[in-house]
């Protein structure tokens, strides 16, 4: 097996990185769950104003892994990485391909100088949760998620 090359997205990725948004949103019970366009997805990583950006891990020209994040800004610790998502193609999990992603980005946020990197994860996500736990993350039970669809 070869070794996966971690680099940043391309505009070109992204009808493979929906493909994989996608697999994730069946992972999580959520099939019908994604709407977004590729062309609106595209434009959003992309476009003239882009709002997020992704590292992808390449094994043979294909994309089996993503990272795609986007800076938040909190008023008590300033700039801050946000993980939207964290995904691995089914087939190739347990290959420490999550592992190179998440580093990735962690040095991302690093190096630009950002205060630290949140996310979220189902509480039934066992896997992910323990993975995690390897870099000791502070899990939040406190808070509750709250949204408005428009």
């Amino acid at each position: 097996m070869t070794k996966p090359i971690i680099r940043a997205a391309v505009k070109s990725d992204c009808p493979q990185m929906l493909t994989l948004i996608k697999e994730l949103a069946v992972y999580e019970k959520a099939p019908d769950e994604v709407t977004v366009s590729l062309s609106a997805f595209e434009d959003a990583g992309f476009g003239e104003n882009p709002v997020w950006g992704a590292f992808v891990a390449e094994m043979d020209a294909k994309i089996v892994g993503i990272s795609l994040y986007y800076v938040r800004y909190s008023t008590w610790k300033g700039k801050r990485l946000y993980l939207e998502d964290l995904i691995v193609t089914e087939k190739m999990r347990g290959l420490g391909i999550g592992k190179l992603l998440f580093d990735s980005t962690l040095t991302y946020g690093k190096d630009c100088g950002y205060h630290g990197m949140v996310w979220q994860v189902l509480d039934w996500n066992e896997p992910a949760i323990k993975f995690y736990e390897k870099y000791k993350a502070d899990f939040d039970s406190e808070w509750i998620n709250v949204s408005i669809t428009y």
